[in-house]
């Protein structure tokens, strides 16, 4: 039942097997990721447009693997997301809409072949055609400007908390229903979207099916921000032993919408936090290092001591040990 939940571009390289790591581990190699953490305002070419202008900043830095925040071509909020909203291609049916039509996609698949970049394109208000049902979705492009994965939020952000916020994604959007892993140079990581960062079944799949790291834009606000982005990061990094990076638009106290936590970071598979940013809009940048995850998974190995025989492996994989 698990495999049919899995992304078309996990399917290609997961096979109902054990693939935990290589002999080396799961990261093949140095891998330098970098968080570009944006303000976004209502004009949608020009979010693109400051978009391009920090990812070209992590490039001329080094950046391997690059990623924007979630929501960061549009305003957040369900008022928004049909306004913003753009037909955008699947790996099933990879030709692209007009640029008329999908100015984001154009502009990122371009933008990540220019500067020979992987690139984890936050996330954007898609418009699926043919149902008219509307997606908070995560574009995945190769340097060669391909698309890798494409993750549509699976968990949607319907919360109530009595004189603080209530936000209901649902009453406008549609969830996702596969998990999304992506296959690079660099080894597999996963893409989770804000809010999917509560539930630890999709860092589980990843992590057990090779992944090095877990790749969360997201937009948690100035109540669920302090109680939980933090904690949340550094719980799906330790539970798993892989990194964890979270990626927030900036925080813009002077709007009138809604305000983002802020404080992009990345985790280490220990659970430390190595590097984040403020609240202002800013650039996180992390050297990723192949052993740390052999390292710290032989020094605590939760990995082979997992008893399925006790609880499900919810990664469907038969016989995996991570």
């Amino acid at each position: 039942m698990f495999r049919r939940l899995i992304n078309t571009t996990a399917k290609a390289f997961f096979p109902a097997r054990n693939m935990s790591t290589s002999p080396s581990g799961p990261l093949l190699k140095p891998c330098k990721l970098a968080l570009i953490q944006l303000k976004t305002g209502s004009d949608k070419s020009a979010n693109l447009t400051r978009a391009c202008e920090k990812v070209a900043l992590a490039a001329k830095a080094g950046a391997d693997i690059v990623v924007l925040p979630e929501c960061f071509n549009s305003p957040y909020g369900t008022e928004h997301f049909p306004k913003y909203a753009e037909p955008l291609p699947s790996l099933e049916k990879p030709t692209p809409p007009d640029e008329s039509e999908a100015p984001s996609y154009h502009r990122l698949s371009a933008l990540s072949k220019e500067h020979n970049i992987h690139l984890v394109a936050g996330s954007i208000p898609e418009l699926e055609p043919s149902t008219k049902k509307l997606y908070n979705t995560s574009l995945i492009f190769s340097p060669a400007g391909t698309l890798l994965g494409k993750h549509r939020k699976v968990h949607l952000f319907d919360i109530d908390i009595p004189g603080k916020i209530r936000f209901k994604e649902s009453e406008v959007l549609t969830g996702g229903s596969e998990p999304t892993l992506v296959d690079t140079p660099f080894g597999k990581f996963g893409v989770g979207i804000c809010y999917d960062v509560r539930f630890p079944e999709l860092a589980m799949i990843a992590a057990r099916r090779g992944a090095f790291a877990m790749i969360y834009p997201g937009a948690f606000n100035m109540t669920t921000g302090p109680l939980h982005w933090e904690l949340l990061a550094r719980a799906r990094a330790v539970d798993n032993q892989v990194w964890v990076a979270m990626c927030s638009p900036a925080r813009d106290l002077e709007g009138t919408g809604y305000v983002a936590f802020g404080e992009s970071m990345v985790v280490d598979p220990n659970g430390l936090v190595v590097k984040k940013a403020g609240a202002e809009e800013d650039m996180v940048v992390v050297d990723l290092a192949p052993e740390k995850v052999v390292e710290v998974r032989s020094g605590i190995p939760v990995t082979t001591q997992r008893r399925f025989d006790v609880y499900p492996d919810v990664s469907g994989v038969a016989g995996s040990s991570a």
